[in-house]
């Protein structure tokens, strides 16, 4: 009998029961299988394997950046480019006069013209895209160069217009310039953000134009809207739609900025 009581109290199960009563149904199976995730969990990444994916991601970023300063150039040098051709047709027809002693030898043009405006024609050209993406709205209408190509040729016929022909007053002229600028949009945008942000450009523009005219900086003959000519703004909106175009097109194909984690 003693020997019988001791493997009784000895037994498991009894001492489990005097412990905390009744055992838990599953007990030893949820213990045995919470041992077996633990030892089969993963343990810390490889140092390859954690560094891969900041590699790739900085790798992308710097195929974005460099993409944004090649885009940035092209546009630049295509302001500094209209802006020497144009301007030159504008003094030709002494529509637009700079004083003598803030005038340069290149296309006798003033120094800060080209500059001025090849960094209004990048932040415009990269502009476009960036809003479209936005928006939402990829600009799919007539997307090539030769559709691009016709619209900076047209955007040229304006501003020579703009300069050669005679209108009985100015009133008429302009008339006719905003009805080309619309025009010019419709057939090569006919994008709502084209149409919005041209009208921007040209409202910002003239204003920066009345600011320096008003200063001395240089000055229009003729003019009929407070110091500028009253189809400067159509100009200006025309620009902007040309240049944006111009953008759009050099940022086909090109990548998605790389989101940072």
């Amino acid at each position: 009998m003693p020997r019988l009581h001791d493997r009784f109290w000895s037994c498991p199960c009894a001492q489990r029961e005097s412990r905390g009563g009744r055992p838990r149904a599953g007990a030893g199976l949820a213990a045995k299988g919470a041992a077996m995730v633990g030892s089969s969990a993963p343990g810390p990444a490889p140092p390859a394997a954690r560094d891969s994916r900041p590699a790739h991601g900085d790798r992308g970023a710097g195929a974005w950046h460099h993409d944004l300063v090649q885009r940035s150039l092209v546009l630049f040098l295509v302001g500094v480019g209209l802006a020497l051709v144009l301007n030159l047709l504008q003094i030709q027809r002494n529509v637009t006069l700079f004083p003598d002693e803030v005038m340069a030898t290149v296309f006798s043009s003033a120094w800060w013209v080209p500059p001025c405006c090849g960094t209004a024609a990048a932040v415009v050209g990269l502009l476009y895209p960036c809003i479209d993406s936005r928006l939402g709205e990829p600009h799919k209408f007539k997307r090539e160069w030769a559709s691009v190509m016709r619209c900076i040729a047209v955007f040229v016929g304006i501003n020579h217009a703009s300069a050669k022909l005679d209108f009985a007053n100015n009133v008429q002229l302009s008339l006719t310039l905003a009805a080309l600028s619309l025009g010019l949009w419709w057939t090569f945008d006919r994008s709502r953000s084209g149409l919005g942000l041209g009208i921007t450009i040209a409202f910002l523009a003239t204003l920066i134009t009345q600011f320096l005219v008003y200063n001395g900086v240089y000055q229009y003959t003729s003019p009929d809207f407070l110091y500028i000519r009253s189809w400067l703004p159509c100009i200006f909106f025309s620009g902007g739609v040309t240049v944006g175009n111009i953008g759009r097109q050099l940022a086909m194909g090109v990548p998605e900025k790389p989101h940072s984690d």
